[in-house]
């Protein structure tokens, strides 16, 4: 005998099946332990500056909407960044919205002036960040993953061919890319950018972890400015310092990025957070100070780590994260957790990443506590 459906069971229906078989981003408690998992600035602000931030936010008026000191901060984070001439900026609440709006505002089932079948599409290197394809689905486009070497290096032949083949509205490079912490070489991820430039799309250069690299895109986008038309500078300044605060940032020409701010949200950006990037762009040299001992512990971590027994792999890193593969992933990372520490067990997220860990670099106290953690795990 069949059972009617209740009506919680029928409203639920309404939902997207889709959205009813994901499973929702998971943050994993961290009360009590080490957090090495989600490549966070280990530095708080000085006790000064904690007080000063805390005077100037508690003077705001919280009952207003957000109003001119939004377009101070564009400015002032245009000029942090370098951004060549007639650039305009979008804000969002972490980098996140920016993926979504960007979706928002190419999902069509054809590209305008052409006969393209199909829906709109999105192309990224893979493994990659995990929000690009997640944003393709929620917003109606097709995601397209083209797989890395096995050493996470740019394929770009393939690349090429799956942009030639599908001419998406969107590619995304992270530079550095995330899992893997690899900064792809000038010339290969110039030769995707041309060839994204060849079949009329949009390029987004994700530089969330810029703080930690060597190079940005930026330069080639003031020195090419003609070449580097079609592309767009997104970061955010979680790795900066401020993941607490939620604020990304997409820098590009203004007649894209005037189109893209169509679909933005009216006052996504709080006064606190507008007020707390002002005050920390107003720091950018202790911010720098905190990213250059960041990235002074970085090659002494991998050091170590290479030279443990039961670490089978570890990759060059230009971010605040180092990538590594041992016999069992899943296990080191549950032993790790057990000894109060943190870490991300990547392995679901790609086959090329089996049994690998993704390692936030912190101090030099904190890399000396998961060292010992994963020593004792493996």
């Amino acid at each position: 005998m069949s059972v009617a459906p209740s009506t919680q069971e029928r409203a639920l229906q309404r939902i997207r099946a889709d959205v009813r078989a994901m499973h929702a981003y998971h943050v994993q408690p961290s009360q009590g332990l080490l957090k090495m998992d989600t490549m966070e600035n280990p530095f708080r602000l000085p006790a000064a500056l904690q007080q000063a931030l805390g005077e100037r936010l508690g003077a705001l008026e919280i009952n207003r909407y957000p109003g001119e000191r939004l377009e101070v901060l564009k400015q002032m984070l245009k000029d942090y960044a370098g951004a060549p001439e007639g650039s305009a900026v979008i804000l969002g609440n972490g980098s996140d919205e920016i993926i979504t709006l960007l979706a928002l505002a190419t999902a069509q089932p054809s590209a305008a002036g052409r006969a393209l079948p199909g829906r709109a599409k999105m192309l990224a290197p893979m493994p990659g960040f995990v929000m690009y394809p997640m944003s393709a689905q929620l917003q109606g486009l097709d995601f397209v993953g083209v797989q890395l070497t096995e050493d996470f290096d740019l394929d770009v032949p393939a690349m090429q061919a799956a942009i030639a083949e599908h001419q998406p509205a969107v590619n995304y490079i992270a530079y550095p890319n995330n899992p893997t912490a690899t900064l792809w070489a000038e010339d290969k991820v110039q030769a995707v950018i041309d060839a994204v430039g060849a079949v009329g799309g949009l390029v987004v250069m994700d530089e969330a972890y810029q703080p930690f690299a060597s190079r940005s895109w930026i330069t080639q986008m003031q020195a090419q400015p003609e070449r580097n038309a079609h592309v767009l500078l997104m970061r955010t300044l979680s790795k900066f310092g401020l993941a607490g605060a939620r604020l990304g940032y997409l820098i590009g020409p203004a007649a894209i990025v005037n189109e893209l701010d169509k679909v933005r949200p009216p006052y996504n950006i709080s006064v606190l957070n507008c007020e707390t990037a002002i005050f920390a762009l107003e720091h950018e040299a202790l911010y720098a100070e905190q990213a250059a001992a960041i990235r002074a512990e970085r090659q002494p971590l991998i050091d170590a780590l290479t030279a443990l027994e039961g670490v089978e792999k570890v990759w060059p890193s230009e971010a605040n994260m180092v990538l590594l593969r041992v016999r069992d992933a899943g296990a080191a990372q549950a032993a790790m957790k057990a000894r109060g520490v943190l870490v991300k067990n990547v392995s679901a997220m790609h086959p090329l990443l089996v049994n690998c860990l993704r390692l936030t670099v912190g101090t030099r106290e904190e890399n000396a506590q998961m060292l010992a953690a994963l020593k004792e795990s493996l």
